[in-house]
């Protein structure tokens, strides 16, 4: 296979920037990298396509591996013909690679492979050929009755030579692959009630939908049910059909051994080849139904992550809790912990006085003017505590829900030990918590992606591939936003292109032995961090403190010079650029034209253009840019809510069948995908995204559920 080919063909790509792509990658440069610092050779490609084009050079290098290996394996056995090679060569998938590879496969004991030892082959290649003329099989039979062998008689006889029929047919590449289309092209998955009771999957206690249409999440659903025991699930299709296919490639009418090969084909289906390919239709559902929803989880961990900081602002974090508490942490604008505490404004307690004469103390010697309140246990009181204790201050705070998802984990992990050795668990979820309102993104890098709670059915995933995919996405947006080299966390810095764990530990340890960095330069006196990992991390790295202007944007240090010239060029100072005195700077390139200016510098125009929004803005935020989320002072309840009612609200999870969105009650109300937009739409993420901020209309309220629906039609957005 020429992957290249391949892959061009595949993404619809020209050949070069293929060819540019794998390169890079071969030569050990990341994802962010060759997205960001090398778009001349690809194309200006985002990182999305750079990842699915990577994962899929693997799969197919992977593929040519093990094609190598099925072709020495039969080679080493004396069976490789040449049409067999080509046909193995020519596979384009694992499953058909396996499938030409199947017959000569080490198999375990089957019924099969005893016959063969009984010397009973010859019998079945005899009935097999289905001559015109020849003798009827059980004329032929009793020559192969050997007791010795274990064969008594003429009926065992061609028991035995059926049966290798019946696995020689199984083990026909053309059939299998036939088959298995017939079956992706036309079955129904079909789900049974398990147990006569009551269970979130009762909708599929008797169900059918077919294979070639059903929704992911439907898959993983009567996954999930059958794991659990709730449902019965099979594949069914119509058998006469599928039979004729096996008929069709291994019956030739006109022998007397025809009706023989006929039984044996008919066992070879219902015993042999539907029950694998059953497994194997399954097996793609379920893979093609996680490919979909660690992509649905991927971009909403990113709309997650680039959901704009509150900057400026002194934080009280509080984690809610009925017997324990509700812990208290106070945070300065760096996210210093200024003050902890714990209140029990909540039943079994209800210490209401005592607990607003301390939040109150803690708003005005600390100045604070957000409160950031986890969403978990008792954030229903603890929220209606606050919006009362705002109210009785004269207001001058407000406050946000927070999801707390992943909170506990962090709180109790490794790692928050060592950043807050001298605070229990409890205080340091209120701590994160805090932090996730302040700035999301340099928080929940700490969390293991699967706990943050914005995808569907994450924890049924095929690990390897979720944690690849997540980890890419974090990757990506740390990236994105950069990273400041003197206050960052090492586990921010470990997200890093280029960097590990023990070099983004070895960068704060050198901070805190050798003071703040004052360059990026210093990056190479940081052991273990040689001139490769530079290259790769230094553009993504930021020193406000540096005198070099250019050390706090994204112009990577090769480009430095080039940066210079440019400036030079449109009538600009370095000066210029920290005083901000650049608004004409794009007209001026425009009238030099791009073109000409990329190539007097020796740079190619996406650079070209790169350089000059990183000078215009340096030391720029991109999430900046984004809609802020929604600060409340007072509360509603579930029991506010009445149909027709319009409310602002914060998408806070996109999923298959719709979006969940926040209004400010408890539970988060769902808009069903039919009720985005007036359009049709296949995926809801192809209108809404994490953290959009939009009007909602109720059109339901299940008390006894705690369920809302909402609708976005005859909302009027903003």
């Amino acid at each position: 296979m020429d992957i290249i080919k391949t892959l061009t063909e595949e993404f619809k790509l020209r050949t070069e920037q293929v060819t540019n792509v794998v390169k890079l990658i071969d030569d050990g440069n990341t994802i962010p990298f060759i997205a960001r610092y090398r778009k001349e050779m690809h194309g200006s490609l985002d990182d999305q396509v750079l990842r699915e084009l990577d994962e899929r050079l693997t799969y197919l290098r992977g593929l040519e591996k093990r094609k190598e290996e099925i072709l020495s394996s039969i080679e080493s056995q004396g069976k490789l013909t040449d049409e067999l090679r080509a046909s193995i060569e020519a596979a384009k998938t694992l499953a058909e690679a396996e499938d030409y590879y199947r017959p000569y496969k080490q198999k375990r004991k089957t019924r099969a492979s005893v016959a063969r030892e009984k010397g009973l082959e010859p019998l079945a290649n005899y009935i097999f050929l289905q001559q015109r003329g020849c003798a009827d099989p059980l004329t032929v039979a009793p020559d192969y009755i050997d007791e010795e062998k274990g064969v008594a008689t003429a009926e065992e006889a061609m028991q035995g030579a059926l049966d290798i029929i019946a696995e020689n047919i199984s083990d026909d590449a053309s059939i299998r692959k036939e088959l298995r289309e017939f079956l992706l092209k036309t079955a129904l998955i079909v789900s049974k009630a398990a147990k006569e009771e009551d269970s979130v999957y009762a909708m599929y206690y008797d169900y059918s939908e077919a294979v070639s249409r059903i929704a992911g999440h439907r898959i993983l659903a009567v996954d999930r049910g059958e794991r659990e025991e709730f449902l019965k699930v099979s594949v069914e299709c119509d058998r006469e059909k599928a039979l004729f296919i096996v008929f069709k490639a291994s019956v030739r009418e006109g022998s007397p051994c025809t009706s023989y090969v006929r039984t044996a084909a008919e066992d070879s289906y219902d015993r042999l080849i539907y029950p694998s390919l059953e497994r194997e239709v399954r097996s793609i559902l379920t893979e093609n139904a996680a490919k979909q929803a660690i992509k649905v989880f991927g971009v909403n961990l990113k709309q997650l992550l680039m959901q704009p900081p509150i900057k400026g602002y002194t934080v009280l974090g509080c984690d809610p809790g009925y017997r324990t508490g509700c812990k208290l942490a106070v945070v300065d604008a760096t996210g210093r912990v200024l003050d902890t505490g714990v209140i029990y404004p909540a039943p079994p307690h209800s210490k209401l006085e005592e607990a607003k004469k301390t939040v109150t103390r803690l708003i005005e010697k600390h100045r604070i003017n957000a409160i950031a309140i986890g969403n978990g246990t008792a954030s229903r009181e603890t929220e209606a505590f606050i919006a009362d204790v705002i109210k009785s201050i004269g207001g001058g705070a407000s406050y946000m829900m927070v999801s707390e998802a992943g909170a506990s984990v962090y709180s109790a992990s490794k790692l928050a030990a060592e950043e807050f050795p001298d605070y229990d668990v409890s205080l340091r979820s209120a701590v994160s918590i805090a932090r996730r309102m302040q700035d999301p993104l340099a928080e929940l890098v700490k969390i293991d992606p699967k706990a943050i709670g914005v995808g569907q059915y994450q924890h049924d995933m095929p690990k390897a591939e979720l944690e690849g995919a997540l980890t890419g996405v974090v990757e990506d947006c740390v990236n994105t936003v950069g990273v400041d080299l003197n206050t960052a966390s090492h586990s921010l810095l470990a997200r890093v292109s280029g960097v590990n764990s023990g070099v983004a530990k070895n960068i704060v340890k050198y901070r805190e032995d050798n003071g703040a960095f004052k360059t990026r330069k210093d990056l190479l006196s940081v052991p273990k961090l040689g001139k490769k990992a530079f290259e790769q991390c230094a553009g993504f790295l930021r020193v406000p403190e540096s005198e070099n202007v250019l050390d706090n944007t994204g112009v990577h240090p090769e480009s430095y010079d080039a940066a210079q010239k440019l400036l030079k060029l449109c009538g600009y100072t370095i000066a210029d650029v920290r005083a901000g005195n650049l608004k004409d700077m794009p007209e001026r390139v425009k009238q030099k034209s791009a073109v000409d200016l990329a190539k007097e510098l020796e740079i190619g125009v996406p650079t070209l253009n790169d350089i000059v929004k990183e000078l215009l803005k340096p030391g720029r935020d991109p999430r900046d840019e984004l809609p802020k989320p929604i600060l409340r002072t007072d509360v509603l309840s579930l029991e506010d809510l009445k149909p027709g009612m319009e409310l602002m609200g914060t998408v806070r999870n996109v999923i298959d069948f719709g979006a969940f969105v926040d209004i400010g009650v408890h539970d988060d109300g769902l808009v069903h995908i039919s009720q985005i937009c007036d359009r049709y739409i296949k995926h809801p993420s192809e209108v809404l995204k994490v953290g959009d901020v939009v009007k909602v209309r109720v059109l339901d309220v299940d008390m006894k559920k705690h369920r809302v629906s909402l609708t976005m039609k005859e909302a009027k957005q903003q």
